[in-house]
């Protein structure tokens, strides 16, 4: 099976899709921030290892602990995802913090910062 084959995007998406309730509604411990979503997985093609790419709203105390307490709940997370998704393996749960939408708000800040700068330098100019 290759990497971004029809099935392995088919299976990255009814894992993101699991892992993502399993977080929000089965986990209860409380180092896990209620804002953390699952942005992407990438399970590998030989179904044994998984990353998921974790998002967490809030500073980096709060992201830290929220990795460190899905890292603790991983075998549950996994056997809870060996029973909700039909697959040959349960694949090897990887959670790495994904800060891509964190860097974009931080990018269109700074747009509108600038933008709004070069607009009260154009109404003074008039």
């Amino acid at each position: 099976m290759r990497k971004n084959s029809i099935k392995n995007t088919r299976i990255n998406g009814e894992v993101q899709r699991e892992l993502s309730n399993i977080i929000r509604g089965e986990i209860k411990d409380p180092r896990i921030n209620p804002l953390t979503s699952v942005v992407a997985v990438e399970v590998a093609p030989d179904l044994k290892t998984c990353k998921a790419y974790i998002s967490v709203l809030g500073d980096e105390e709060s992201q830290a602990k929220t990795l460190a307490g899905l890292k603790s709940a991983e075998g549950f997370i996994r056997s809870k995802l060996a029973k909700t998704v039909n697959l040959r393996n349960t694949p090897e749960i990887r959670f790495v913090l994904d800060q891509s939408i964190e860097y974009g708000v931080k990018m269109s800040k700074m747009i509108d910062e600038v933008t709004k700068d070069i607009k009260s330098e154009d109404d003074a100019e008039e």
